[in-house]
């Protein structure tokens, strides 16, 4: 195993000659090692796999020294890289299980990671892409599959929800995957890692993984009503307090983005690959803590509820409604998303 692990020259030039190497699990794209270097633990971390390779270790480079800045730190320190063989050393860190609150603490978190980057940083990550009119029409597929009555006007007041995300102002700096699993709880506070699709844009769209359901991660929770504005409330606060504005970008808006797309009800490596709406009718699969048809009733009853108030989003909300009663009809043994966090 230790042979195996990419340490080149430079970095033994750089950080010393490394020591007991230990494989750490990670996803089908990366491989990761825990290893002993002379006076501390390190952790390597390679990208690989797919046409994106490069693509995904740039941004986690880009990602990690944006994110740098941010005091006290959200990010481990990154201690050495090695382009060629895509390569990262980074800091290691002791995760403690979280706190039945931990939402709270890692929304702050979010706020600071988020605040890092500016207008100055334009051009250095890509920019957030959110749903298009392909996730509309597969959207209103959905429905007319689970025969909900589709207001008039809806897909002009999907369009419009389309258009406002794709010009929403910002440069937070975004995670891309800000999940369970890629935050560490230290004694020092909560770290993030993993930024292999790390962009810039609206933090609002990351904060709303809190509500909606932690849309492109395998561990989804629902928070009590009292934690969510706890926690948003703190995200807030850490914004302020770190670039002295108010958050960018319409939070109602964000999670109904969330819904529209279908990809976010599978794991990274299936996304782009069919249209996971349309299979709702006939298919259910389980991805970490929930299935499918699980994270869907899930978002929509958060879609329903937000946009109730919302004259420009009001059918949105009906066939939200709608919808929901529609699946919890059909299904009625699926059950609410967990609580809490494994």
């Amino acid at each position: 195993m230790r042979s195996r692990m990419p340490f080149g020259d430079e970095l033994r030039a750089s950080l010393g000659s490394p020591g007991r190497v230990r494989r750490l699990g990670s996803s089908p794209r990366s491989r990761v090692w825990r290893v002993e270097l002379p006076g501390a633990t390190a952790v390597v971390k390679q990208i690989v796999g797919g046409a994106d390779a490069e693509e995904r270790y740039a941004r986690e480079v880009a990602a990690l020294r944006l994110a740098a800045r941010a005091e006290p730190p959200v990010v481990p320190a990154l201690l050495g890289i090695d382009p060629g063989k895509r390569v990262l050393v980074l800091e290691h860190l002791d995760h403690r299980h979280p706190s039945g609150d931990w939402i709270v603490g890692y929304a702050a978190a979010l706020a600071r990671l988020h605040a890092a980057a500016g207008p100055e940083d334009a051009g250095v990550l890509p920019r957030w892409s959110g749903p298009g009119a392909a996730d509309v029409a597969s959207f209103l597929g959905l429905a007319e599959a689970l025969e909900a009555a589709v207001p008039p006007g809806l897909s002009g007041e999907l369009d419009d929800l389309v258009r406002r995300l794709g010009r929403a102002s910002g440069h937070a700096l975004l995670h891309g995957d800000p999940c369970p699993g890629n935050d560490l709880h230290t004694a020092d506070g909560i770290r993030f890692v993993d930024f292999e699709q790390a962009s810039t844009g609206s933090g609002v769209v990351e904060l709303a993984y809190l509500r909606i359901g932690f849309p492109t991660c395998w561990c989804v929770t629902a928070a009590s009503a009292e934690l969510l504005e706890r926690a948003e409330l703190a995200y807030r606060t850490a914004w302020r307090t770190a670039t002295g504005t108010e958050p960018d970008g319409d939070l109602t808006d964000a999670c109904a983005g969330w819904l529209l797309r279908g990809d976010a009800l599978v794991e990274r490596a299936r996304r782009g690959a069919a249209d996971h709406l349309a299979l709702i009718p006939d298919q259910d699969w389980t991805w970490g803590t929930a299935t499918a048809r699980q994270r869907l009733v899930h978002r929509l009853g958060v879609v329903g509820a937000l946009t109730a108030e919302r004259a420009d989003l009001s059918r949105l909300s009906r066939l939200s409604t709608e919808m929901r009663r529609r699946m919890l009809a059909r299904w009625p043994a699926l059950a609410p998303i967990p609580t809490r966090r494994p």
